[in-house]
């Protein structure tokens, strides 16, 4: 049942929003600090972030890290084909129609009443050449033609857990297939310690893209906490070292691991497949404590 609606279905600028949706919960908390920014969690776990005066503007870290691989993706400025596999509040979408106008992108989301929330209280720009689709996330990747996306980017959670069939070499495998030649994947992985899952999805990747890049907290990429890392992965080379630049001079410093650091990360994991999958470790409940 949804709470603090008004009229017209927009919220007042300084109350939250509590609405069911398939996933659970899910809330939209106005940010204190800017008037038209919005927090969206699911079941207590923060999802994403928007500033709809900005939406160039990305607050979460791992939101960053992705929105460098985007920048990167492509000289600057240039319209992108882009693919968002999980919609949340539609973050990263906003962010490639604001520095890269005139993009084409498909955002995937298997919650609906989720999408209606989204796009009742943080409407998307009707200019910007954006489309929902409602579905499975690999069931609709399926369908999109080979090697049309330039990018595409996976944040697929079910409540705080990415799905066990998104994890797959068969999954990275469709993936491959939709990117065109020098097209790139970005991923929102999470995992603590031992980071056997995280591990486990570098080395399933690896089997899938000869090219890989790996972006998180080094508290993280230590193994002292759980946490979020971002995995990039192409046919092509990597923009490693201004990727490395950029999350480095991050509001929270991140790094990157490439090359034989990533591989003695990954330390001989496994590729995952569909016959081996598993959804991604449940978060301690330390992990979303201000």
């Amino acid at each position: 049942m949804a709470r603090n609606r008004q009229r017209g279905g927009r919220a007042a600028a300084d109350r939250a929003v509590s609405e069911a949706v398939d996933g659970g919960v899910a809330e939209l908390v106005p940010d204190r600090d800017r008037p038209r920014a919005w927090t969206l969690l699911v079941d207590g776990a923060p999802q994403s972030h928007v500033d709809l005066d900005d939406p160039a503007r990305l607050d979460f870290a791992y939101q960053r890290r992705l929105g460098h691989v985007a920048d990167l993706a492509a000289p600057p400025g240039r319209p992108l084909h882009a693919v968002h596999l999980g919609g949340g509040a539609f973050t990263l979408a906003r962010y490639v129609a604001a520095t890269r106008p005139r993009s084409t992108q498909q955002v995937v989301e298997i919650d609906a009443p989720l999408v209606g929330l989204v796009r009742r209280v943080l409407p998307l720009d009707p200019a910007a050449r954006i489309r929902v689709r409602g579905g499975d996330a690999r069931a609709v990747l399926g369908k999109v033609p080979d090697g049309w996306a330039d990018l595409v980017i996976a944040d697929v959670f079910r409540g705080a857990r990415t799905p066990a069939h998104l994890t797959s070499t068969e999954f990275l495998t469709e993936v491959r297939r939709v990117l065109g030649p020098g097209g790139v994947y970005a991923a929102n992985l999470t995992d603590g310690p031992p980071l056997a899952h995280l591990r486990g999805q570098v080395a399933t990747a690896a089997a899938v893209f000869p090219e890989l890049a790996l972006a998180a907290d080094p508290v993280v990429l230590r193994g002292r906490r759980f946490g979020n890392a971002v995995l990039a992965a192409s046919a092509v080379s990597l923009p490693v070292a201004e990727l490395t630049r950029r999350v480095a001079g991050d509001p929270h410093p991140g790094r990157v691991l490439h090359g034989r650091e990533l591989a003695d990360f990954t330390g001989g994991a496994s590729a995952v497949t569909d016959a081996t999958a598993k959804a991604s470790p449940e978060p301690p409940p330390s992990a979303f404590e201000p």
